[in-house]
């Protein structure tokens, strides 16, 4: 059924003339390459698609890799070193930081083999092959089958289809819903778990800019940092282990030295996170109105409290440099988010085209597709309160106050910890704690924590329903400020968990009293209640009316590419492997502003403060930029900094590799300008821009500023391209 939907598709893709493409829309995913490869090439690109993603050969998706939970790296040698953002290193540079070593100012820089950082748990993964099964799986389903029975088969049938590709534990395998069901990806992996710090920049460089500059240009941040991926016998996967070996990678990317011009050809190859190209107009009124006013009232909240700790002492700004990053960047793309959305009249549009469906599904006799639209609006305004919960739940639990994730550490011991003494498991549960414990107090203030719960909870006291609100935050609800902030001063003053001594001793007690005292806690009451009156009250429907929306939205997708044959259809981003093309260019963003789409060494030079901590340099790169010291990396007495291109880009391509038309790396994206951050929902080709460091740059900081050009010499550098293209393919090692 889902082919007969496809194949027109790309049959509309391959008849598509390249002035259309033009615009630069789009996530493709690599089945789609070979529909869009004539109208790449007409715009620059020098490869073929099967350069760029082959089953059969070394090909350049097998120099990309998903970079721990959620970014985009890229293989530069045949040793498995490995480019990536700062930002997207930044956990593991921190985990690796104290006041003594502490690698977020400094930089670290291993200079040889043995000083390279061993980082527990930090993965990356790369695409073995992905395969289309629609037809495995939605084949010989009836269409008008009840979507309860086509919901467990379609389940059945992608895990019986995943574990057969798993091939005995040799890969991981998962089956992706694309369109909302219309089609289903087979994607192979393998995922290597010994992968080492290489390489930080100081984070004067890393994060130059800081809050202020984050989605903004002109931007100057040599935001990237360098790992190794090592492995075990036979090139294969292993646990962390000092007999492990650097990872010969299937293929290298070459690094090209010619730099960028305007109006060249780029691309980007990564694993974009989430996009809503198709969201309604009433989803897009609940993003607008409700979800993202929430979560920045919301974050405004934490950061006056995080950002006034950062300040007052270096203890402080190591430990919250990432969870203040984490929320910071949300924070400033949805206000840019909301601005961009207005600007583009985005909702009005959209409600337009909803309306221009309305009428040719009516001209078509398409009742049926008349009825989900009215359905979609009716899901929406019925899910509204449940999504507000869920915003609000997840802005005060996972970006509120670290102990209310903390205290649920204790619940299995709570619930179960006269069971455990019995059968002999409570010591090792209370060892397992102690050990969360000093984790937690490690990275966490009490006093930061405090002020944090009492700086959001007002906030998601006055929007929750009350219906919806956890029992333990009746007795502060409707009251003043200051009576929340007494609740939260006794919360903490009271709390077993929110001291380390007190804690401690009470770890040293008998099982029975450990969980006699814990019962009637009060920071173990307010997280466990809160996440179990979301669970309960919430979470299960929303996840019900999400569930019916998708499958709205699923026969709306459908009804659009029948009543629309000749409109462009590509899947929302999801996490999976993409490419996406455009040009090196600037834009025009609002009136009277036009930006250039370069930057350079001099604009640091021109926002450099000193002893600011956003907008400070080290005195050496003073010194090397006076000196006009660059290396072979500047041009003509310049050093090129940033760039921006016309790639649709979101969360998840960080750290993607940039390349031009011979598949050279010339950048690394790290980010969108302010006005590109609507692109999630609705790309303009005017405004929306990457923004990616010059690879030039990041060669620049390795060799000249920080003294490690043992790792430059590792790479492919490539000066000219007079004899054709620069693949490197490698052998695969499967």
């Amino acid at each position: 059924m889902a082919m007969h939907v496809r194949r027109p598709i790309f049959f509309v893709l391959a008849l598509i003339p390249a002035l259309v493409l033009r615009a630069h829309e789009g996530m493709w995913l690599p089945s789609m390459l070979a529909a869009i490869q004539d109208s790449m090439q007409a715009e620059g690109l020098h490869l073929t698609a099967e350069d760029i993603y082959s089953m059969n050969r070394g090909s350049l998706k097998d120099a990309v890799m998903i970079f721990g939970g959620g970014c985009t790296a890229e293989v530069v040698s045949d040793q498995g070193l490995v480019l990536t953002n700062h930002h997207c290193g930044f956990s593991a540079i921190q985990r690796h930081s104290t006041v003594d070593h502490d690698h977020l100012r400094n930089g670290f820089w291993a200079m040889d083999r043995s000083q390279e950082l061993l980082t527990p748990g930090l993965t990356v993964t790369f695409i073995v092959r992905m395969v289309d099964v629609t037809e495995r799986i939605l084949g010989d389903l009836d269409a008008e089958v009840p979507e309860q029975e086509r919901a467990v088969a379609v389940e059945e049938r992608s895990a019986a289809i995943a574990e057969e590709a798993k091939g005995g534990g040799a890969y991981g395998a998962v089956v992706r819903a694309f369109d909302h069901g219309l089609q289903f990806i087979l994607i192979v992996s393998r995922t290597y778990r010994d992968v080492r710090l290489v390489g930080a920049p100081p984070g004067a460089i890393g994060k130059f800019g800081g809050d202020t500059d984050n989605w903004m240009w002109p931007r100057h941040t040599g935001d990237f940092s360098v790992f190794r991926i090592y492995a075990g016998p036979g090139n294969l996967p292993a646990d962390a282990a000092p007999e492990n070996v650097p990872y010969h990678p299937g293929h290298v990317l070459p690094i090209s030295m010619k730099g960028v011009r305007e109006g060249d050809f780029a691309m980007i190859f990564g694993f974009p996170g989430r996009t809503q190209r198709y969201l309604p107009s009433a989803g897009m009124e609940q993003v607008m109105e409700v979800t993202d006013p929430v979560r920045i009232a919301m974050r405004r909240s934490s950061l006056a409290v995080i950002d006034e700790a950062m300040r007052g002492s270096d203890r402080s700004r190591i430990m919250y440099a990432s969870k203040q990053s984490g929320i910071s960047n949300g924070y400033k793309k949805w206000i840019g988010e909301l601005r961009g959305l207005r600007e583009l009249h985005a909702l009005e549009r959209r409600k337009s085209d909803e309306e221009r469906f309305r009428k040719r599904a009516t001209a078509a006799g398409r009742e049926d597709l008349v009825a989900v639209l009215d359905s979609l609006r009716t899901l929406y305004d019925r899910s509204a309160p449940y999504a507000l919960a869920r915003d609000l739940f997840i802005e005060i639990y996972y970006y509120g106050p670290d102990i209310m994730r903390f205290a649920e550490q204790f619940r299995d011991l709570v619930e179960n910890g006269r069971q455990m003494e019995l059968e002999g498991r409570s010591e090792a549960e209370i060892a397992r704690l102690r050990e969360r414990a000093r984790g937690h107090f490690e990275a966490t203030d009490p006093d930061v924590d405090r002020r944090i719960l009492a700086a959001v909870l007002p906030y998601y006291l006055a929007q929750i329903t009350p219906e919806l609100r956890a029992p333990v935050l009746s007795a502060v609800q409707d009251r003043s400020k200051e009576d929340i902030e007494a609740f939260v001063n006794d919360l903490y003053d009271r709390s077993w968990l929110t001291s380390p001594e007190r804690l401690r001793k009470l770890l040293a007690r008998p099982v029975r009293s450990i969980v006699r005292e814990l019962d009637k806690d009060p920071a173990y009451l307010l997280s466990t209640g809160t996440l179990d009156r979301y669970r309960g009250s919430a979470a299960e429907r929303y996840a019900l009316l999400s569930g019916s929306i998708d499958v709205a939205m699923r026969k709306e997708l459908k009804g659009a590419m029948e009543l629309f044959p000749d409109s462009v259809f590509w899947p929302d981003a999801n996490g999976t492997l993409r490419l996406s093309y455009g040009h090196i260019e600037g834009s025009m963003p609002r009136d009277g502003v036009d930006y250039l789409p370069f930057t350079t060494l001099a604009g640091i030079m021109d926002k450099r403060v000193p002893g600011d901590p956003e907008f400070d340099v080290p005195d050496r790169l003073v010194r090397l930029y006076q000196e006009k010291d660059l290396g072979p990396y500047g041009v003509n007495g310049s050093m090129p900094v940033c760039f921006t291109a016309s790639l649709h880009t979101t969360g998840g391509n960080s750290g993607s590799p940039v390349l031009n038309g011979d598949g050279e790396l010339i950048g690394i994206n790290f980010d969108r300008t302010w006005e590109s951050t609507m692109s999630d929902i609705r790309f303009d080709p005017a405004k929306c821009r990457n923004i990616s460091v010059d690879i030039r740059y990041v060669l620049f900081i390795i060799d000249k500023l920080c003294g490690a050009g043992h790792l430059v010499d590792e790479m492919q550098l490539v000066h000219d391209t007079s004899d054709g293209p620069r693949l490197i393919p490698l052998p695969i090692h499967r």
